[in-house]
């Protein structure tokens, strides 16, 4: 029986989104942002595995420009996905992946100080026990730590802030303000904010002294459900293993999910390939790989964002291997974050699609529902979902 794996490298755009003029970083809007190409442009980029596979080629069809040092004839099926969903975050991207376009328009908190209406931060201080909150406005999650940490650890307040995301970020030191304490604020919090139709509430505990900080692995996003099934559902509703590496836990809210694995990249990378030998027949592996979004392209650091590339090229190679001949494997993302880019936040872009598994095929322009049509058609289970299989 066929298995399907589908890793979602968070934030690689290829460009070309025709409604990128209504989506902004700050003033300027994102016509233009192109994540892979200009990667390749201002730091070099050296990924033959995803080359091969269609990734230059697809950026070319994306957005009509040749990616520096790309260009290899696809060995793979490839093809550029729109995305329909009025967001650039990566709820919507996953969700529409998985078959479900959002169907409302999310909250956004203002680029205002403060951010955050006085009865939200009211709620705030009366769940964390506290008389105020600090930050209330939209920030860098590392560059706020750095601003507040001092007062936070004086105060004890927590250090709130937001972003042109619809999210609710609360930072906290992990002893002084303690991990238990954050988690449950964020967690108490959490109905409130998906209620005004926030699609997240962040928890995002930090360690060390000032001039010392640093955020550690026990993030916890606590998201809104999708609205409507998902392919996770759809696969474990068929009796399936779906197993779920990184944030597709939390993105889901875990539902239809039986297997959650979790770390940094390098980390969810050895439990993709561990699934590769041992997944039963008919599984489903949903993997999500955030550092280039979070530790490359929110802080606009182009070179590091090309290494992390290679990194994850190098080991896309080991992977392939450990494929059986009837596996699938789709590689995409869910929205740009041009390190190029003015400001820190996501860039609107089309996604690339890059298939392992059944030959070499141009799919051309696609849907990003198109990927959930195609595991589902692959995988022989139910579908209602969105989109058309792509097979």
């Amino acid at each position: 029986m066929p298995r399907a794996f589908l890793i979602v490298i968070d934030s690689v755009g290829i460009g070309g989104a025709p409604d990128a003029d209504q989506f902004f970083n700050g003033d300027l809007p994102d016509t233009g942002a192109n994540t892979v190409a200009h990667i390749a442009r201002d730091a070099g980029l050296n990924v033959p595995t995803l080359d091969a596979l269609g990734l230059g080629a697809a950026v070319k069809l994306a957005s009509g420009e040749e990616a520096a040092g790309l260009g290899a004839v696809p060995t793979g099926a490839w093809g550029a996905a729109t995305e329909v969903s009025r967001g650039k975050d990566t709820p919507s991207g996953h969700w529409e992946l998985a078959g479900v376009p959002v169907p409302w328009e999310w909250h956004v908190f203002p680029d205002a100080d403060p951010a955050f209406p006085d009865d939200l931060t009211a709620l705030i201080c009366k769940l964390a026990g506290t008389e105020g909150i600090l930050g209330n406005r939209h920030a860098s999650g590392t560059v706020v730590i750095e601003e507040e940490g001092e007062a936070h650890l004086k105060t004890g307040w927590p250090i709130c802030y937001t972003s042109a995301d619809s999210v609710l970020q609360i930072a906290a030191h992990e002893e002084a303000f303690g991990l238990e304490r954050l988690l449950t604020l964020c967690k108490d919090l959490a109905p409130t904010l998906h209620a005004m139709k926030v699609g997240r509430v962040i928890a995002r505990p930090f360690v060390g002294e000032v001039g010392h900080f640093s955020r550690t692995g026990n993030r916890k996003d606590f998201a809104i459900a999708p609205p409507s099934p998902t392919i996770c559902d759809y696969v474990h509703d068929a009796g399936r293993m779906v197993h779920a590496v990184g944030k597709i836990g939390d993105i889901f809210s875990m539902r239809g999910i039986d297997d959650l694995r979790k770390g940094k990249d390098a980390v969810l990378m050895q439990h993709i390939g561990d699934l590769a030998e041992e997944a039963a027949d008919g599984a489903f592996v949903f993997a999500n790989l955030v550092e280039f979004d979070s530790e490359y392209g929110h802080r606009r650091d182009p070179a590091g964002y090309g290494k992390h590339l290679e990194w994850f090229d190098a080991a896309l190679a080991d992977l392939l291997p450990k494929l059986r001949s009837d596996d699938l494997l789709i590689v995409t993302a869910d929205h740009g974050n041009d390190p190029t880019w003015a400001g820190t936040d996501h860039t609107r872009e089309r996604v690339p699609v890059l298939v392992h598994g059944v030959g070499a095929k141009a799919l051309g322009q696609i849907g990003f529902v198109d990927v959930a049509a195609s595991i589902a058609a692959h995988l022989n289970v139910p579908f209602a979902g969105k989109g058309k299989s792509f097979l």
